[in-house]
């Protein structure tokens, strides 16, 4: 289950569980853009407003992030709210 404007943690599962080779090139650029957007949601949503499931995943993809792309003091969903002006609301 996930929350409204969120991937669905199934489909999640299955998109990682799928090796790229036997994705189509659409496929690969939607997953690209749920991703993002997921992550953008994700970001300008509050964790007062996620399930403790959805909170638990997006901290573990924050820090997967931050080792992926350099630590930072700032989570993915903490840059993403700042870009889009919602800073620390």
């Amino acid at each position: 289950m996930s929350d409204t404007g969120r991937k669905d943690f199934s489909t999640k599962a299955q998109e990682k569980m799928t090796p790229d080779s036997q994705k189509s090139t659409m496929d690969k650029m939607k997953e690209t853009f749920t991703d993002a957007t997921d992550r953008v949601s994700g970001g300008a949503q509050g964790d007062n407003q996620k399930s403790y499931t959805q909170q638990a995943y997006d901290s573990m993809r924050g820090q997967k992030d931050d080792q992926a792309h350099g630590s930072s003091t700032q989570t993915m969903g903490q840059k993403a709210k700042d870009a889009m002006g919602l800073g620390d609301h």
